[in-house]
């Protein structure tokens, strides 16, 4: 009897240690240029977790993925009109505050713009900036730093604005005085026809993926874009050839935040995760990766060794995109007449 217990707990020892352990995974799903690979590998290590990235390049596709039933995802970074979305399509999951301590940190000012989920119960706070206006100034001289500067005849064919209806037609209305979330319609016709008549005809296309390797390859002289993916595409030595600016008119701003979609596999990876990435130290090396200004985490800033690209001062005028609803049906049909008519 002994030696068959013996033998008993020598093959029971044998099928625990020759099959392999399930490996914890964590799957996020992010916009390009977002996530430091530095900090990634951090959270590997300390957690022992493994860190899957998918990308996209807009909120509608991430968005038209996700509703398509793409599943597996523990953490998703929408801009705050989608995460209202999906909170009304009630699409993600709540977030547990026992398990992210590190929310102690996010900024009140910030909370006070997120009024769609001011007490994080189902989204925490990424990052919030806004998209600028990078030019070229080695080869660009005289020029507006306004929205204007698309109206510019001399710069025909060497501009790009983002794929992001949005964003352009955001543009116009605050250029034009109005705020970002109009739904007035003859505020609507007028920002159709400044970006139709005065700056769609200086444009190469828009451009939402390509805009950062295009300017960094001389192709596009301006472009629209957010300055992380700009300056990510350049070799530091010639970043003092760019002019990036966020038009003092303003514009819309975005909140991108983490939100746990419904489907995921690991949420105890996601709220661990959150918890990471608020972590002011490691925070302040999210910030360093892309010189962006400490808008979110109130303690990050004294451990910031870089100089931002822009500050928050700069966001002053900027708006938050909000969700707008059925009207989103006027911004859709507006956006019809500009991005693929002639």
């Amino acid at each position: 009897m002994r030696k068959l217990s013996l033998l008993l707990l020598v093959g029971i020892t044998f099928l625990l240690t020759s099959c392999p352990k399930e490996e914890k995974v964590l799957h996020l799903y992010n916009w390009t240029y977002y996530t430091p690979e530095a900090l990634i590998e951090q959270f590997e290590e300390t957690y022992g977790i493994k860190v899957v990235i998918d990308y996209f390049a807009s909120n509608e596709d991430m968005f038209a993925k996700l509703k398509a039933g793409a599943k597996g995802y523990d953490l998703v970074f929408p801009s705050q009109d989608y995460v209202e979305i999906m909170i009304h399509e009630k699409m993600v999951l709540p977030i547990d505050h026992e398990k992210i301590p590190n929310l102690t940190y996010i900024s009140p000012l910030v909370l006070e713009k997120a009024t769609y989920d001011p007490t994080m119960e189902w989204s925490v706070p990424y990052y919030m900036g806004a998209a600028g206006i990078a030019v070229n100034r080695k080869r660009v001289s005289d020029y507006p730093r306004d929205w204007s500067i698309f109206s510019t005849k001399k710069l025909a064919n060497r501009m790009s604005m983002l794929d992001d209806l949005r964003e352009v037609i955001g543009d116009a209305l605050a250029y034009l005085g109005y705020s970002v979330n109009s739904v007035d319609k003859k505020e609507l016709e007028e920002a159709k026809r400044l970006i139709n008549q005065e700056w769609k005809p200086n444009l190469v296309k828009f451009d939402a993926e390509g805009f950062a390797k295009a300017f960094a390859s001389g192709e596009f002289l301006v472009v629209q874009g957010y300055a992380e993916a700009i300056y990510e595409e350049l070799d530091t030595e010639l970043w003092e050839n760019v002019d990036f600016f966020l038009p003092p008119s303003g514009g819309p701003m975005y909140l991108d935040s983490m939100v746990i979609p419904k489907g995921a596999n690991n949420t105890e990876a996601a709220h661990l995760f959150i918890n990471f990435i608020h972590t002011p130290e490691v925070y302040a090396q999210f910030l360093d990766r892309f010189h962006f200004p400490s808008s979110v985490n109130t303690a990050a800033a004294p451990y910031m060794t870089t100089e931002p690209f822009y500050h928050v001062e700069d966001l002053e005028n900027y708006e938050l995109k909000r969700d707008l609803g059925e009207n989103l049906t006027l911004y859709n049909t507006l956006w019809e007449t500009i991005r693929y008519n002639e």
